[in-house]
């Protein structure tokens, strides 16, 4: 299915209670959330035909949409089911799971109140978010000049569409200058995350990762946090500026498309990809598979 457009594809997706056909599962062009980005979505890895930690990516979901306003129509037992229920439809051992909610066409200007609640649930194969190869040397980034923003001026803890939007900015950026993403700051001049994923750093064989005040919590990042004090490397949560960047013995970035992916160049700065993120690559890729010894 490489390159194939995501409109024409064969299968099926759960849409409103119900399997459709995957070409019929459209939408209006007057559907409010496409108009004023009121839309919620969770980014879901299959492994061995299992979602990994999938309530916990559900519950997310149901929480960003009460963030923007309004309530899901389907129970978290529910959207579970629903989601096995299109593994099992498209036959996806190990792939991707794309559950999005929004307003309807019901009403059309900012306010949305009467506006009908849909929600969809597609899975297709998913392959590496970033070429093997790079991610073996460690992806090149480079600083974005988009920054996340206050939350006094967003709901930056909401997984919604409204909220991508600088970050395919960033992204598009960073791709036409040779880069495979952007490394974005907070609205303090702050290190905060990539366009899609969480941010790690190692200094002195310890890790250091920003405060998610402004930012998705990953799941995939409190996973590798997990992971990582499981053997016993210390983790600091702290507040993290440009200028340590250089200081950095390995960069590496979490999320549940990149899963653990090495650094390798944050601009004019280079580095190598080191054992820690290696190590925890290794262990989150068991852990997902349900073969990581709890007492590693």
């Amino acid at each position: 299915m490489a390159g194939q457009p995501y409109h024409d594809r064969d299968g099926s997706i759960w849409f409103n209670g119900q399997m459709v056909d995957w070409r019929a599962c459209n939408l209006h062009v007057l559907t409010h959330s496409l108009h004023y980005g009121g839309a919620v979505f969770e980014g879901e890895r299959v492994y061995g035909g299992n979602v990994f930690r999938l309530r916990e990516h559900t519950q997310r979901l149901i929480d960003s949409a009460k963030m923007l306003g309004y309530d899901i129509p389907y129970t978290a037992g529910q959207i579970d089911e629903a989601t096995n229920a299109v593994i099992r439809a498209q036959n996806i051992t190990d792939g991707y799971v794309r559950p999005v909610a929004w307003r309807g066409s019901e009403m059309m200007g900012v306010a949305a109140q009467k506006s009908t609640i849909h929600l969809a649930i597609a899975a297709w194969e998913w392959p590496s978010y970033f070429d093997p190869e790079a991610r073996a040397r460690g992806i090149r980034l480079t600083l974005s000049r988009w920054k996340r923003p206050s939350p006094e001026t967003a709901p930056v803890k909401a997984k919604t569409s409204g909220l991508y939007a600088i970050c395919t900015l960033g992204k598009h950026e960073a791709e036409s200058r040779g880069f495979h993403d952007a490394l974005m700051l907070d609205w303090r001049g702050r290190v905060a995350e990539a366009t899609g994923a969480n941010f790690f750093m190692v200094k002195n064989g310890e890790i250091h990762t920003p405060v998610p005040d402004c930012f998705l919590d990953g799941i995939t990042r409190r996973t590798v946090i997990e992971l990582a004090r499981r053997r016993n490397i210390p983790v600091h949560e702290r507040v993290i500026l440009p200028a340590e960047l250089k200081d950095a013995e390995e960069i590496f970035l979490t999320g549940t498309a990149a899963e653990v992916t090495a650094v390798g160049q944050i601009d004019d700065l280079t580095f190598k990809a080191g054992p820690v993120a290696a190590q925890l690559g290794a262990d989150y890729a068991a852990e997902v598979r349900g073969k990581m010894e709890k007492a590693a």
